[in-house]
């Protein structure tokens, strides 16, 4: 994945994320929303089929930099993806 950052403050990030679909982008957005710094988490995809996820992630000022916010909501998805496929393993 490539981030092309449109607009960014230390508040709001606007970015396009090349080489992503709804699968990571819903997840990061539904994720983000469980910071209670997060004033918004959205997401838009124009073409479903070649369409370059837009993102927008913002929040309350003078709170948590939004970057650090999209860091910790990335390494809290990994952490459960990482869990989930331990268990799977176990399954076999």
């Amino acid at each position: 994945m490539e981030i092309e950052f449109l607009e960014d403050t230390k508040y709001r990030v606007v970015f396009n994320l090349k080489g992503a679909d709804h699968t990571f982008t819903n997840a990061l957005k539904a994720e983000l929303w469980n910071d209670t710094d997060i004033k918004i988490s959205a997401y838009n995809i124009e073409h479903p089929l070649v369409g370059i996820p837009k993102v927008v992630v913002e929040t309350f000022s003078g709170k948590k930099d939004v970057k650090k916010a999209i860091i910790a909501a990335c390494d809290r998805l990994k952490k459960r993806n990482t869990a989930l496929a331990t268990k799977a393993k176990s399954l076999k």
